[in-house]
């Protein structure tokens, strides 16, 4: 937590990065093909995205290893190659932001039910996620954010896996004990408010999750800044942990069979001092979001100081 937290005290807000899957498109990624085979096939585009956010100011930039579980990858005939993947997408991002950015390494949900709902068991959906865990370690993340979930039992298990690999000797630094691990949840606004697509609520998650133990709580995706500022306000009392904000550059909408995002950047970064004052500490974009997104609230940012 060390350069973390160093990096809060002196700016108060970190910028995160914006989409990846956005960015990997407009460089020729395929609907239904696996990113993660770019860290192979296509290192120097991958090392690109990373590079774009990291010049456009990101404090902290994220991996191409979102789907990198083993549960995932195996459906692109992946499975066998889990901690390379992960191992490859750290580094990758690692060699990008040199000396001005952390990496938090992404892990995405598995896209599967845990019991009673599904038939993977808890130590199974541990053991899935401490497979791809070891790899981005290995690979030399500064930090690992679980990302995009909806079910609290699978985050926390996603958390159980990162706390037992860098406390289980898998890494090579000691220091890795101390890596900061972020859990970010997806809420949709619905009649009663807002929550995940498995009915947890933003106040919920915040206090569980320090319970159990995370460094710091938030959210992504799903939503745009405006209702973004309404969650952030939801977490704000139930927790002292720092706060991780990701909004998407708007609803999205279908328009001749293609889903764009239309908030600008100049849009979003005009409510990011709202965001700021309801409570989050670092802040990024998700789908739809660009490097001029940063740019924007990185200029932003500066206005406040």
């Amino acid at each position: 937590m060390k350069d973390l937290n160093a990096l809060l005290a002196a700016k108060r807000v970190l910028l995160s990065d914006g989409a990846w899957g956005t960015q990997l498109s407009q460089r020729g990624l395929q609907p239904g093909e696996c990113p993660e085979q770019w860290n192979f096939d296509r290192r120097d585009d991958v090392k690109a995205v990373a590079s774009s956010y990291v010049g456009a100011g990101s404090d902290i930039i994220l991996s191409n290893t979102f789907g990198g579980n083993p549960i995932k990858l195996a459906k692109a005939g992946l499975k066998g190659k889990t901690r390379e993947v992960n191992r490859l997408g750290a580094n990758i991002s690692k060699e990008a932001a040199g000396d001005r950015a952390l990496v938090f390494a992404s892990v995405g949900p598995t896209g599967e039910f845990m019991e009673p709902l599904g038939d993977i068991t808890e130590q199974q959906m541990i053991d899935c996620f401490a497979e791809q865990i070891r790899g981005l370690v290995e690979g030399g993340a500064d930090g690992i954010v679980i990302e995009t979930f909806t079910d609290l039992g699978e985050a926390k298990a996603a958390l159980r896996a990162a706390r037992e690999v860098v406390g289980a000797g898998h890494c090579c630094p000691p220091a890795c004990g101390k890596l900061p691990v972020v859990i970010s949840m997806t809420y949709s606004r619905g009649p009663a408010g807002f929550a995940t697509m498995m009915g947890v609520r933003p106040d919920q998650a915040a206090r569980e999750l320090e319970a159990a133990g995370v460094d710091l709580v938030g959210s992504n995706c799903g939503t745009g800044i405006a209702d973004m500022i309404e969650v952030a306000a939801l977490m704000r009392p139930a927790t002292k942990l720092p706060l991780w904000i990701k909004p998407n550059a708007g609803l999205p909408q279908l328009v001749n069979g293609k889903t764009i995002f239309r908030e600008t950047p100049e849009q979003m970064a005009a409510q990011f001092p709202a965001l700021v004052k309801a409570g989050a500490n670092v802040v990024g974009g998700c789908c739809g979001t660009t490097p001029e997104h940063i740019r924007q609230l990185a200029r932003q940012r500066q206005m406040m100081r």
